[in-house]
């Protein structure tokens, strides 16, 4: 056989220091199948209270020692009892006393001599509304918690749609410039070599031929005179090293928005951890070196050895992009107060640290700078959605907030921010290998 689970019994606690009228609410109550607890005065009927939790409490005003005034008073600033109903049972009959018991939480008024079918009635009543304001407040609860998921869920798959948008975007754009910039890089880069040589070629038959006809015709050597010849000999090797330079420069900058804008969003692969900081710092190279404004700001690398992990390597890059970026963006706040002498006392300097611990299996980056460092008030926010504290225009709120699922919901990871005002931020991620 199924148990079926038995209905709690309703308890109705009697406040009233007269005997008789206890015992005569007792078996009206009884009679309708609930509990009666009794009290004789207001103190012990808010122990009672407190423990037995009634469902509604019939509470005589005038009583010994606290009133019922004063006991209802205390009642309904007390969390444990304040939602217990209160009905007054009273024999005053001005209106201004009954008007001043409502104000201090009762439901109702009994007024003496009673009824016990009245009584009772008034008693159904206000179980019943007391009931139905309990269901509404579960249902309202109950609903606020689902509602709150929703908007959890909705606010989850807004951030998965902007980052799958912004990789796949960022993954065409990084394409595109990338057979812009190879197809020329590899004309230029291919013909360099031949004009390397072929200069080189040049240089060395007009230098034979100056020791072989030292005695030069006058327009010749007017010639040489007005193009400076050895100036031109000693500087054309060095403008075509200068281009090679150039040309390994493209070559990096292609390589890193490569490694950068890795979309392999499918499934997770191998990946250097170290390659994705490099190709970040890469890209963000503009940014670090000095200005008129400022000097530049020092990047510090410390790697330890760490094995290849398996991740996604597009999305991890633009988490070290947007912290980086972010630092960069403090410090430029920073400096608008500062001379460029002040600011080349005490550099601007970021550094990045990784480690990896073999037991736990994890990798640590971590990213640290000495900027301006952030109020605790702030700190406590910077991974909830749309919070920014730059102006308008200059963020989303949505950096860190990505930052955040992508190192703990896709990597199962974990990212810590410790922030000290006018110390600087440091972030701390941990990847499992």
């Amino acid at each position: 056989m199924i148990a079926v689970p038995l209905l709690k019994p309703i308890h109705i606690l009697l406040v009233d220091d007269n005997p008789n009228n206890l015992k005569l609410l007792s078996e009206a109550i009884q009679r309708c199948g609930w509990k009666a607890l009794m009290a004789t005065d207001g103190e012990s009927a808010i122990e009672q209270t407190e423990y037995a939790r009634p469902d509604l409490i019939l509470l005589d005003v005038m009583m010994a020692g606290i009133d019922g005034f004063e006991t209802c008073r205390r009642l309904k600033t007390n969390p444990i009892t304040q939602n217990i109903p209160v009905i007054f049972m009273t024999a005053l009959s001005d209106s201004t006393d009954k008007v001043a018991g409502l104000e201090i939480g009762a439901v109702d008024y009994i007024t003496k001599p009673f009824q016990q079918e009245e009584v009772i009635a008034r008693l159904k009543l206000h179980l019943k509304i007391s009931h139905l304001t309990r269901t509404l407040e579960e249902r309202v609860q109950e609903r606020t918690a689902e509602l709150t998921q929703s908007l959890q869920q909705l606010q989850q798959t807004q951030l998965q749609l902007i980052q799958s948008e912004k990789m796949s975007t960022l993954g065409q754009m990084v394409t595109g410039i990338g057979h812009e910039i190879n197809n020329p890089l590899g004309f230029v880069s291919g013909n360099l070599f031949y004009i390397e040589e072929h200069v080189n070629n040049l240089l060395r038959l007009v230098s034979l031929q100056q020791q072989k006809l030292p005695q030069l015709d006058r327009e010749i050597e007017k010639l040489l005179e007005e193009i400076d010849f050895e100036y031109l000999a000693e500087d054309l090797p060095k403008l075509l090293a200068s281009m090679r330079q150039g040309i390994t420069r493209l070559k990096d900058i292609s390589l890193s928005l490569r490694t950068f804008a890795r979309t392999d969003i499918s499934s997770q692969v191998e990946f250097q951890i170290h390659e994705g900081i490099d190709s970040t710092l890469m890209l963000l190279k503009h940014r670090l070196k000095g200005n008129g404004d400022r000097p530049k700001i020092q990047v510090v690398t410390q790697y330890g050895d760490l094995p290849a992990i398996s991740c996604y390597p597009g999305q991890l890059n633009q988490v070290f992009m947007n912290i980086i970026a972010n630092a960069i963006d403090a410090f430029d706040d920073l400096n608008q107060n500062h001379s460029v002498q002040e600011i080349a006392a005490c550099p601007n300097i970021i550094t990045i640290t990784t480690s990896a611990e073999s037991q736990q299996k994890t990798v640590t980056i971590c990213i640290q700078d000495n900027g301006p460092g952030m109020l605790a008030e702030v700190q406590d926010r910077i991974f909830e959605q749309s919070f920014t504290t730059k102006a308008v225009g200059k963020g989303t709120g949505l950096g860190l907030t990505i930052s955040y699922q992508i190192i703990v919901d896709k990597h199962n990871g974990q990212v810590n921010c410790l922030s000290i005002p006018g110390e600087g931020t440091k972030f701390i991620i941990t990847l499992p290998m």
